[in-house]
């Protein structure tokens, strides 16, 4: 088995005990965590459509888009992923210089309580796919309206959400081969039953 594609399943770093200890009663859990995982991504769509209108200095615009996307690079990757849905990745290059992807899942506690609430992981699954896919929608405005400026710092967006976002999906559902399998096995099914129907 390729090496760049382990899974561990281990504890995270950090991981409070006495999450699972809280009231059951609160859908939020981290409610800073859930709040700063969606005001970065959208503070950052929000500033590039209004930055033309609010100022004509394309540098203060771009500086504090790209300032936005980071923190929620950052914030996304090593804090509300871990709070909000127990996942965490990163790269990590050994001393051969290979780079290895290296995925973490919370375990499941002793009694088999969830300690991520439905709602964190509706709001971090939510704002982890719907804002990339905004960002690819300004990437093809832009192009098509040769707004080339522009275009760099939309690709900015797209590609550092976009990093987030395969790093969770690998996180989720496991390496590559595991994302090809369940392709063709999902693909297999929706034939068998369009046969079946015939």
């Amino acid at each position: 088995q390729d090496s760049s594609d382990d899974i561990e399943d281990v504890s995270l770093f950090d991981a409070d005990d006495d999450v699972s200890r809280r009231s059951k009663k609160s859908k939020i859990r981290h409610p800073v965590a859930s709040f700063f995982h969606l005001f970065f991504r959208v503070s950052a769509i929000v500033v590039y459509l209004l930055c033309e209108l609010l100022t004509n200095s394309f540098i203060a615009c771009m500086v504090s888009i790209i300032l936005l996307l980071s923190c929620d690079f950052w914030a996304v990757k090593n804090v509300t992923g871990r709070l909000m849905v127990g996942l965490r990745w990163w790269n990590q290059v050994d001393d051969d210089g290979r780079s290895h992807w290296v995925f973490e899942a919370r375990k499941v506690s002793a009694q088999g309580g969830r300690t991520s609430s439905e709602a964190e992981s509706r709001i971090f699954w939510l704002g982890l796919i719907t804002c990339p896919m905004i960002w690819v929608i300004f990437a093809f405005s832009a192009l098509f309206s040769f707004k080339v400026k522009w275009l760099a710092v939309v690709l900015m967006g797209v590609v550092l959400q976009g990093a987030n976002l395969y790093g969770y999906i690998r996180c989720k559902v496991g390496s590559r081969k595991n994302l090809t399998s369940m392709a063709t096995s999902y693909l297999g099914k929706q034939f068998l039953r369009q046969v079946s129907a015939q």
